[in-house]
């Protein structure tokens, strides 16, 4: 099997709506489980690291962002900070104390350090690849290397610079989107038109991912070339999962069936269920700082809505296929994917 796994199914990592508790079920279900890890501190990373190690003998993939983070623009930030005021004021928070900083770290040597003493099978990484010395550190302990195209010229080349599988991530796709080389939404694709095209276009094996929810759009994805698929949005009512109420009140609602994309919650694009503040602001706003410089600012007011059962500043991502997510055990939804294969 493609990753030494019963199924060609990778779970999609999905930072801030899970632990290692989705990637162990996913892993013993028969699927590759993922662990996303960008939002982790090296301590909290040892942790779940520690965790998937105990929980599972099956292969994993652990997964970084790879951007460059950018220096702190204080017009950018005034701008943002000016547009968030009215919230802040309802809200009763201090505008004075609007915090900034990174939100994200990227993959680094201290991620790599760590990843050497527990040297796991797949390594990912979302906005391209790390550096050229990194990626060669992850490489030498074995890992096997998987990163998001958005176009056929991002897929050659990731395959070019070391990629050993390629995630053709349509804009049917949940979460961030993964473009690295260009950063025009007008280049982005859908899964099915993306796919094939990747596919004629390199010599790797090509996961597809976005808008994949079901047995039939797995068998859609494997028809059009696919060597496996990648799912997330389907599993994120499962017990495992630890999705907030509020989001999971919104996967479970009407307004699931409507999603956009938005740069409001990090300064980046990454497609979500539209609410309040997307409405208001535009979901793709020039209000932002650069990613992730954006996420900071709204933090506070996600934090004081959420506390009072509110969705309305909080990232409910999820892919255009949200409305077909089912509440089951994550093994139960594994083995419904898999009758697709």
């Amino acid at each position: 099997m493609l990753f030494n796994t019963q199924y060609p199914l990778v779970q999609a990592p999905m930072a801030g709506v899970q632990t290692s508790a989705l990637c162990i079920a996913v892993s013993n279900a028969g699927g590759l489980g993922s662990l996303p890890c960008a939002m982790l501190t090296s301590d909290q990373l040892r942790v779940e690291l520690q965790a998937i190690e105990a929980g599972t003998s099956k292969p994993y993939n652990v997964n970084f962002f790879a951007h460059t983070p950018p220096e702190i623009d204080a017009a950018r930030n005034l701008t943002w900070k000016n547009a968030l005021a009215p919230y802040y004021r309802e809200f009763g928070l201090n505008i004075d104390e609007f915090p900034s900083g990174q939100g994200r770290t990227p993959f680094n040597a201290e991620s790599a350090e760590l990843l050497e003493e527990f040297k796991p099978p797949f390594v990912s990484f979302h906005f391209g690849l790390p550096k050229p010395d990194l990626l060669q550190r992850v490489k030498t302990m074995g890992a096997k290397i998987i990163s998001s195209a958005t176009t056929v010229e991002e897929a050659i080349w990731l395959e070019a610079n070391g990629c050993d599988f390629i995630i053709a991530q349509g804009l049917e796709a949940g979460g961030h989107r993964g473009h690295f080389l260009n950063h025009d939404l007008a280049l982005q694709m859908g899964t099915f038109a993306l796919l094939p095209q990747v596919v004629k276009a390199v010599n790797v094996p090509v996961i597809a991912a976005g808008g994949i929810a079901d047995a039939q759009g797995v068998a859609a994805a494997m028809a059009l070339g696919a060597s496996a698929v990648q799912v997330g949005t389907a599993y994120l009512l499962a017990p495992e999962c630890s999705t907030s109420v509020v989001h999971r009140r919104a996967l479970k609602s009407q307004a699931a069936s409507h999603t956009a994309l938005t740069n409001l919650f990090s300064g980046r694009p990454a497609r979500g269920i539209v609410n309040r503040i997307m409405r208001e602001l535009g979901a793709i706003s020039e209000y932002p700082p650069e990613f992730p410089l954006a996420t900071p600012g709204i933090a506070p007011l996600r934090a004081k809505a959420e506390t009072q059962g509110s969705g309305d500043f909080s990232p409910l991502w999820a892919g255009q296929n949200a409305s077909t997510c089912v509440q089951a055990p994550a093994a139960e939804i594994t083995l419904s994917l898999s009758q697709g294969f």
